[in-house]
């Protein structure tokens, strides 16, 4: 398993311990420079937005990964986690659906864990 994928697996798995909402990890690395994997969650409530966000944050620091960059207050509607070759967006329900993430990069492959 290649690193961007391992560390794929790490988010999802902390999106998913924290009960993340219809969490998706989609492969961009053939259409796009800026990653290899978008994953994408939501929660269903601005401490389960911090919550989702602090997880994920801390199983990847314990792996040895350090985000490049960190987007969005920990309570806001839209937090985004720049790994370099992963980017982990954890919205609220309503911007979730407002950015429709999963239709702008619908070219590339979803993963499945």
């Amino acid at each position: 398993m290649d690193q961007a994928l391992s560390m794929a697996k790490i988010a999802y798995n902390a999106l998913d311990e924290k009960k993340g909402e219809a969490i998706k990890v989609i492969n961009i690395s053939q259409i796009s420079v800026v990653a290899d994997y978008f994953i994408i969650a939501n929660g269903t409530s601005d401490s389960q937005v911090k919550a989702l966000v602090e997880n994920v944050e801390e199983k990847l620091t314990k792996a040895g990964h350090h985000p490049k960059q960190t987007e969005g207050s920990r309570n806001a509607a839209w937090v985004l986690l720049d790994y370099g070759d992963i980017i982990v967006h954890v919205f609220d329900k309503e911007n979730r659906s407002f950015y429709n993430l999963e239709r702008i990069w619908s070219d590339g492959t979803e993963v499945e864990f």
